[in-house]
């Protein structure tokens, strides 16, 4: 099975380097996009993340007093909420068929309710080590990975769809899962057929320059993890596509990969 896939901006922040450069450009900002994927192939619609909250206004104020500058909130048009991004590249949210999520933050999983028909796909690790019984204290609040509403509907309303993934899964034909960890215990990379080669997409490395510079990022778990993860990303896909990065769209003009 073959797949085409749409990239869609759903709002941008600006972080300090480190964040995304491990120990290196200091006194430097860097640009991130929140990039929902829509992946279309045999008759399925599959979504990779669901973009940021429609209130903002928490996560921006812990953001912005956590870095201490209003550079780190994240800003959007109104084109680029979930659902008139979505909308525009012609995706109805109730006839999505599977959203996948990686990682599991707010800024991912915020509008999984908006997908009333779709398998909700989550790292199993993550579900448990993100959320349900960490191995160690986080730096991220719980209600910042899966905010109170959005976690009492996927253990109540919508549990019945909510699909646990192993570290290495096969989640459609062409389309297969793999824990990659690094950035968070619930971070994956999905490894997708196309007709120009496999693609992988995955928030273990926010740009380009992680992968291709093999340098690790800033904001990680485990260094260990981020090269493997890197290393096995480049043997295994013939095109990777970060998350976060503006530059997604110059490389793919319209955020189409065919």
């Amino acid at each position: 099975m073959k797949y085409e896939i749409q990239l869609c901006k759903a709002g941008e922040s600006d972080v300090p380097g480190p964040e995304v450069y491990w120990m290196r450009n200091w006194n430097t900002w860097e640009r991130l996009n929140f990039i929902i994927a829509v992946v279309r192939g045999g008759g399925k619609t599959i979504v990779i993340n669901t973009g940021p909250p429609a209130d903002l206004s928490s996560l921006n104020e812990a953001w912005v007093s956590g870095y201490g500058d209003p550079r780190a909130a994240i800003r959007r048009s109104e084109d680029e909420r979930p659902e008139n991004a979505l909308r525009r590249v012609g995706v109805e949210p109730d006839l999505v068929d599977y959203v996948l999520l990686t990682p599991l933050q707010a800024y991912a999983t915020a509008n999984i309710p908006s997908f009333p028909n779709a398998t909700i796909c989550i790292s199993r690790r993550g579900w448990i080590e993100d959320i349900h019984a960490p191995l160690w204290p986080t730096h991220v609040p719980r209600k910042f990975c899966i905010p109170d509403e959005v976690l009492v509907y996927l253990e109540t309303e919508a549990w019945s769809r909510v699909r646990l993934i192993e570290d290495d899964e096969e989640i459609l034909p062409g389309i297969q899962a793999r824990w990659v960890g690094a950035h968070h215990r619930s971070s994956m990379a999905f490894f997708i057929a196309t007709e120009t080669g496999t693609v992988a997409i995955s928030d273990c490395f926010f740009k380009y320059g992680n992968l291709e510079q093999n340098i690790p990022l800033g904001v990680m778990e485990s260094l260990e993890e981020c090269m493997r993860s890197y290393a096995f990303i480049r043997r295994s896909a013939k095109m990777a596509v970060p998350l976060y990065d503006p530059e997604v769209f110059e490389r793919h003009p319209a955020g189409k990969i065919p």
